[in-house]
């Protein structure tokens, strides 16, 4: 498999594709193939097939990246045979048979454990899920710190749910184990403790981890950077 591998987008918890726009733009504009493909945030299994399969449709390798949960999903969903790479911003690097909940259990709350909403949601034919999101007055602070208000209001009011189910859901593989993976903390993080997104990319044994003093959303504050990295991995990928 040979060329300049097509980037994948994988959005997180709370967000959507639009989150990544900023870097979206960047890496289109420097002539990279880029697609940023919709998340349901339903279930680990669930977002991990899909977005496997969604790169198996892909003609040629495939640089995966994915912020927050999306990181998550393409731990378990870079197996695909056509993904070269692994890039990880701010996002969870599981264990085969790890679950978000467990591997965040091994350090203190980050300022999102407070701020956590709950609402049920309809299953056909099963009792109703339960989707969890962010309060909205806590959203700015906690998932859009660095935005300017009016950007982090609309976020918050827009924001995509992540299933309960998700939380407690082991990674089924670990892509990192056999594809070559990159890593951005993002340091200045109030959804996620810095130190699960050190622990997790080290554990990988990533082949770099960029340290940002951003918060969260780092590809909307930081979007040069994020494209940097992404586009370092896929200079040594070609």
């Amino acid at each position: 498999m040979s060329g300049s591998p097509t980037i994948v987008l994988v959005h997180g918890a709370f967000a959507d594709a639009a989150s990544w726009a900023p870097v979206t733009k960047l890496l289109l504009d420097q002539g990279h193939r880029v697609l940023v493909p919709p998340v349901s945030n339903r279930s680990l299994s669930g977002d991990a097939a899909y977005i496997r399969s969604f790169v198996e449709q892909i003609d040629g390798p495939v640089l995966l990246a994915g912020h927050s949960y999306g990181g998550a999903v393409i731990t378990v969903a870079g197996v695909a045979e056509n993904v070269v790479g692994l890039v990880f911003v701010a996002a969870y690097a599981l264990e085969e048979g790890e679950s978000l909940g467990t591997l965040q259990g091994g350090f203190p709350d980050s300022d999102l454990a407070a701020a956590l909403v709950y609402a049920p949601y309809p299953v056909d034919g099963a009792e109703p899920g339960t989707d969890v999101s962010v309060a909205i007055d806590a959203f700015p602070a906690v998932f859009a710190g660095g935005l300017a208000p009016e950007v982090a209001t609309v976020l918050a009011v827009s924001q995509r749910p992540l299933s309960a189910v998700a939380f407690g859901e082991p990674a089924s593989v670990a892509a990192w184990k056999t594809k070559p993976s990159w890593g951005i903390v993002s340091s200045a993080d109030h959804t996620i403790n810095p130190d699960v997104e050190r622990f997790g990319y080290q554990r990988a044994g990533v082949r770099t981890v960029t340290e940002i003093d951003a918060p969260h959303l780092v590809m909307q504050t930081h979007p040069a950077e994020v494209a940097g990295v992404i586009t370092d991995a896929v200079a040594e990928l070609s």
